[in-house]
This record gives structure tokens, sequence and C-alpha cells, in this order.
């Protein structure tokens, strides 16, 4: 096993932002509503959810189709604008601000794990994954790449381009983009939905470790309760609300079923 160390970084925000009061969770947000449509075709995909994203936790999030679940996770990264409420990043109101100072939150403080890749296929592997460093005109570490492509088994891949990778490579080098930049909080969206067993928990378990050992805050939306069982702290929705907040006390390369602590199955992948 490789041994991840820690290395800070300088990653403030350079722009004007609205401080919100100190938290510890990485992401907060406060009565979060999302509305869809008008009239008959009116739905609630959020229903004023306050919830903390607690820092050096791995949350996992679960619901059938339809439970809002993607739609908290696209708020809270930022993605999506919310109808009501607001979301706190850190100490930085990230509702209050405009699309360009947004974008640079997004960019200096989260990482992505998309469930399709969302790789540019005119770069290879390896450019990929630096292009947030160099979208911030950072100078790669090359001693944190090389850890990071070494345990995601990238190593022989880094210059195939996405045309030329499996779906398990290829979701492998979204992951490596999203760990390069050490982000505050990571948000995954189905990270294993195109990998096949073995990657899967390989990935798991470099994400946990992540979490155990550098302190990074994960959020994965998932169907597999195999997948979630490699977090920390499991939350469910429904309707738009959450209906279960519970630990689940994983460690790295031992789901929470394994210990005991079965993880419920869902209906629905989104």
């Amino acid at each position: 096993m490789i041994p991840l160390v820690a290395k800070h970084s300088d990653k403030r925000i350079t722009m004007t932002t609205t401080i919100a009061q100190p938290t510890t969770a990485a992401v907060h947000t406060e009565q979060l509503t999302k509305v869809y449509g008008q009239g008959d075709t009116r739905v609630v995909a959020l229903d004023h959810v306050t919830v903390d994203f607690r820092r050096g936790q791995f949350t996992a999030i679960m619901g059938p189709s339809g439970s809002g679940k993607s739609t908290l996770m696209h708020c809270a990264a930022g993605l999506d604008t919310p109808t009501e409420g607001r979301v706190v990043i850190g100490q930085v109101d990230a509702t209050s601000l405009n699309d360009k100072a947004l974008t640079l939150l997004r960019r200096r403080r989260i990482g992505f794990i998309f469930q399709s890749f969302n790789l540019l296929p005119t770069m290879s592997a390896r450019e990929n994954i630096l292009l947030p460093l160099k979208l911030a005109h950072v100078k790669p570490d090359e001693e944190w790449f090389t850890t990071i492509v070494t345990v995601l088994g990238l190593t022989e891949r880094l210059g195939h381009r996405p045309g030329e990778l499996s779906g398990g490579q290829a979701q492998r080098v979204a992951a490596a983009r999203a760990l390069i930049t050490r982000p505050d909080v990571i948000f995954a969206d189905e990270p294993t939905g195109a990998l096949d067993s073995a990657s899967s928990d390989e990935l798991l378990d470099f994400l946990t470790r992540c979490v155990h050992e550098l302190g990074q805050t994960i959020v994965m939306v998932t169907h597999d309760p195999h997948a979630a069982g490699y977090a920390d702290r499991l939350l469910q929705l429904a309707d738009g609300r959450i209906i279960a907040d519970k630990p689940l006390h994983a460690m790295p390369g031992r789901p929470a079923q394994a210990a005991g602590q079965p993880v419920p199955a869902e209906g629905g992948e989104h």
C-alpha cells in the first residue's frame, strides 16, 4: 500500500465573497428547496433540506428514483441553483456568488467524479487529470500525481485518450482528476457505475483512505448498497426530504455491511 502523505497548499478564494459563520462542516445546506415547473407540472425536488457534510467524513446518499439525492448533490456542489435556502462551502455562502465567483469556488474548493466521466476526448489521461491545475494556473505536485495514478492503476495508461480506455479506466481517470487539486470536498455521482466489482472496491478503498488518512471530505450519490457500505455515514432521501441519517463506521477495505451493519437496498438509480 502506498502511503498517502498530506501536503497543504494555499487555496484562498481571491474574489469578493460573503463569509458565513464559522462551521466544522465542509458544506452546509440550510432550508434548501428546489422546485421545477409551475402549476400542474410543479415538482418539489428538494423540500427544505438542512444538512451538514462534515469535514473528514465519507457520506453516502441513497434514495429511490425521484427522491432528490442527485438534486441535493448538484445544489450543494454549486452546479444547480436552489429555489430557496442557501449553501455554505467552507465559510463562503455560495448562493450569494455571481456565476464567475461560483466557478472559481468550484474550481479551487470542489472535486467532481461524474457517472459519465466527462473527460475531454482530445486529451490524454495525464492531461485530463492535470486539467484542473492548468485552469487554476497551479504547478502540479508530481509526488501526489504519482501516488494517485499508481494506486488507481493508471501508470501504463497516461498517454491514452479516453476513447482508448475501458469504462473502468476512464472512471479512474475521472477520480484522479477530482483528487489532483486536494479539494475541500469531493462530490461523486455513481463513481462505481462503470466499474467491475474488483475495480469498484479498489476505487472505494482509495477514497476511504483519502478520508481517514488525509481528512478528505467525500459526498457520494449511489444506488449500490455495497458502495454505500464504504462510507462513514448514510443519508436516505425520499420525496425531497432526508428520512434517515445514520453512521456506518466503515473502515478502508472493509465495507460497513461486512462489519454487520447492512445497508438497505433501494429502487432506481438516480
